[in-house]
């Protein structure tokens, strides 16, 4: 240990690993004393030079480190002379991944070496997976192609969500998608679904779209009747296509046209897919000549399309963003999306953060988009960028009916300070904005992506070409595919409900009373509460939908060692009480999955009745998972109809949750139909009301008493709501007294008023009246003259 004491005052670095090393040095191997000692040398250059000095490279079955620059020679200086002090025992100094460490250094950008391992099958490059829609051979496959090389993985997938959802669920790094064209306009889809996906972009490519007639091989040209492709593809051939007389059949896909063509000629039954009358004898397909090469067929001609400017731009989508591995040299944009306030100017003042800062705009186009995909990304801003007072403010707001997005490209870096700047003036107005990715302009890459592919060409320079690296499907697709065996204990209005949500799974139900005839309805096996044994037998999945109250007798009432090896379900209100029930009276052999489908039968999205859950969040907690296959495939029933999937635990699910739900349902049961009667017009708020007391009334009452008895502030929030109904009532009465009095007031001052009117009527009509006259004059009027 006499190097490690010499080597301590140059590193600078914390006494306490040092102290510990020469407390401990004596029980521990001197392997593992050297690797403490590497360690620290690493973090001591991290220390001292920063933390973008130190690069690090993990590839499958690799140790490979970028160090900095200094620190290899030193890791050799001191192992060299802990070798020549240990000389006793040479073998047990270096372990096989101390050793592989210790090898010959490559130089990399910006100073730092790269420590290679030796040639074994561990130092090959960890391989890139980039999902596209469609069939092999694909315009998306090419495009790929193009902008990372030969040697990445194409996973084609059926759809655009599906290349999403592969790389969230990290079994692909990249997907390619496209999201504009110079022809046929934006993919709107696209846009939508890098809302739904926390991926951001990584990269861009333009991409010229030739199209190519291909046909089996040594077909004659003049005998081609049909061509067959994409709708688009098709019309952008069309000049093509009359000049020649060939009649355009559409189909769902370019590389799939050429892949039935290519099934036809095999035999497969793939071919039989092609539309009616199509032969691969009288038939030609539309799509890019790697198709024609993927499935073996003859490029005719290439280059048929109409307009020789059609163009798509495509996004590399990713997990992490590269914003800060790009320089001022680099041409870069940055994609962002905002919402805005209903009123005059507000887009053009949103659009003044930018040019008032001389920030250069490239796109800009506004989408509508669903209600509750926006009050969710709403209440997903508020909580990232913590707006407590501003957020819940414009969260309540009633929303117009048609609401858009506005997408906006810049010629700048979101780390720009302008930049910064303009965003945080951008965020004032409005109430929700999210920076989708920065990233290199003009096919360009950078960061962690471009030293993969620059790793995986020279791993594979000189090497001859086995043909195109493609993954036809993922370890997720086995579990999509997966048919369960579900078990619901309790068929009530919820358990039906669930039952529809599950259709593509093989459901059966057992409930205390007869509902035979609710369950042939929609395809449920019914078992009679006494056959609770055949029941659970192979089943898969057990979800118990009875009230929370009778949560506990009902499993009481199980057999509990039929639930071995089963994943069991509860979709209780409430999380807390349910998982400490099912912990406990479980066998430790059964997995647990505690969940809250915030949903209820009757439930409209955007108005709109049905089984799609777009939107609508799905909150669960992994309580004890051994099968984990088994519980993804069941969650992903409810992702596939795109619920907002929300793994969260249930102690914070219900400190959340608990509150809210029950004044909901108290609301809900407070305002019953004698209150809310059917008018003909109707505001929005009424509107509201009438919805509440529709979805509560559709739960049973044991269900809200389970609201009540599990949650401690339930007797309180009750006080507070009676407290509330008695000071309204409080304040209503003192505004009548109030009214009365002023009435009375007013009244009393007018009786006063009209009295006084009356006397001075009375005086005024004596001081006006005639003087009297008197009767002796009367009397010597009317006696005549003698």
């Amino acid at each position: 240990l006499t190097p490690i004491r010499a080597c301590r005052p140059p590193l600078h670095g914390p006494p306490l690993l040092f102290d510990m090393m020469m407390h401990f040095h004596r029980r521990l191997p001197s392997a593992i004393v050297l690797i403490v000692l590497v360690a620290s040398i690493i973090t001591t250059h991290v220390m001292s030079e920063g933390p973008s000095r130190y690069l690090t490279s993990r590839t499958k079955g690799s140790n490979s480190i970028l160090l900095p620059k200094g620190a290899l020679s030193e890791i050799r200086s001191v192992i060299e002379s802990s070798s020549t002090a240990q000389s006793q025992q040479p073998s047990s100094i270096l372990s096989s991944s101390s050793s592989s460490i210790i090898s010959s250094s490559t130089p990399l950008r910006g100073g730092a070496t790269q420590t290679s391992a030796p040639a074994t099958s561990s130092s090959v490059p960890k391989p890139i997976r980039v999902a596209f829609q469609g069939e092999a051979g694909a315009y998306s496959e090419k495009s790929l192609r193009e902008l990372l090389g030969p040697n990445v993985i194409a996973v084609p997938r059926p759809n655009f969500e599906s290349c999403y959802r592969a790389v969230a669920s990290k079994e692909c790094d990249y997907a390619l998608m496209p999201i504009e064209n110079s022809l046929g306009g934006s993919i709107h889809e696209n846009y939508d679904l890098m809302l739904r996906y926390d991926l951001t972009i990584v990269a861009e490519h333009d991409f010229r779209v030739r199209h190519c007639l291909l046909t089996k091989p040594g077909m004659d040209v003049t005998k081609i009747k049909y061509a067959i492709s994409h709708s688009q593809a098709l019309s952008q051939c069309d000049n093509y296509l009359r000049a020649r007389g060939i009649t355009p059949l559409a189909t769902y896909d370019t590389a799939g046209s050429a892949k039935m063509i290519s099934s036809a000629l095999k035999g497969d039954a793939f071919g039989r897919e092609m539309p009616e009358g199509c032969t691969p004898d009288n038939t030609a397909a539309i799509a890019s000549d790697l198709a024609g090469l993927t499935f073996g067929l003859e490029c005719k001609q290439e280059g048929i399309e109409d307009d020789d400017s059609n163009f798509t731009r495509f996004l590399l989508l990713g997990r992490k963003g590269v914003a800060q591995h790009l320089n001022k040299k680099t041409p870069c944009k940055t994609s962002l999306v905002f919402t805005l306030p209903n009123s005059a100017g507000a887009l053009y003042k949103s659009l003044a953060c930018f040019s008032l800062r001389d920030i250069d705009m490239s796109k800009i186009e506004s989408r509508p988009m669903s209600a509750a995909l926006l009050n969710y990304l709403r209440f997903k801003n508020a909580v990232t960028y913590s707006k407590q007072a501003t957020s819940s403010q414009k969260y309540g707001k009633d929303l117009p009916r048609f609401r858009y997005l506005f997408y906006l490209d810049i010629l700048s870096s979101e780390l720009d300070e302008g930049v910064q700047n303009a965003l945080h003036h951008l965020r004032e107005q409005s109430d929700y904005c999210r920076v989708l990715g920065s990233y290199p302009a003009k096919s360009r890459l950078v960061g962690p992506v471009a030293e993969a592919v620059e790793a995986l060409n020279v791993a594979n320079a000189g090497k001859p070409s086995t043909g195109d690296l493609r993954l036809k499907k993922l370890p997720s697709d086995e579990d999509e595919a997966r048919q369960l065996k579900i078990g619901l204990i309790g068929y009530g209005k919820f358990g039906n409900y669930l039952s529809q949500q599950l259709s593509q799974h093989s459901v059966r139900c057992i409930d205390t009373l007869d509902k035979s005839k609710e369950a042939e309805e929609n395809n449920v096996e019914y078992y009679p509460n006494f056959d609770m044994t055949n029941f659970l037998q192979g089943l898969d999945v057990v979800i118990i939908t009875v009230p929370m109250i009778e949560l506990e007798e009902t499993l009481e009432s199980l057999p509990v060692d039929k639930l071995r090896n089963k994943l069991v379900v509860e979709v209780c209100p409430l999380n807390v009480y349910p998982k400490t029930v099912l912990t406990r009276m479980l066998p430790s052999e059964a997995d647990i999955l505690c969940t809250n489908p915030m949903f209820s039968p009757g439930m409209n999205v955007d108005g709109q009745s049905g089984k799609s859950l777009d939107g609508l969040p799905f909150v669960y907690e992994k309580v004890r998972i051994r099968d984990t296959s088994r519980a993804d495939s069941f969650l992903s029933t409810f992702e596939r109809a795109r619920a907002q999937m929300v793994e969260m635990a249930s102690e914070d699910h219900d400190a959340y949750v608990a509150d809210a739900e029950f004044v909901t349902h108290l609301t809900g049961r407070l305002l019953d139909r004698n209150l809310l009667p059917v008018t003909p017009v109707s505001s929005r708020e009424y509107a509201a009301l009438c919805d509440l007391a529709d979805l509560t009334g559709n739960d049973t009452f044991d269900l809200f008493y389970g609201m009540f008895k599990f949650n401690d502030r339930a007797k309180m929030l009750l006080d507070k709501m009676r407290d509330n109904l008695a000071s309204v009532e409080r304040k209503l009465a003192a505004k009548e007294a109030y009214l009365a009095a002023s009435a009375e007031m007013k009244n009393s001052e007018r009786q006063k008023l009209l009295a006084e009117c009356k006397m001075l009527l009375r005086e005024m009509a004596r001081s006006s009246a005639p003087a009297p006259v008197t009767e002796s004059k009367k009397d010597g009027e009317d006696k005549p003259s003698s």
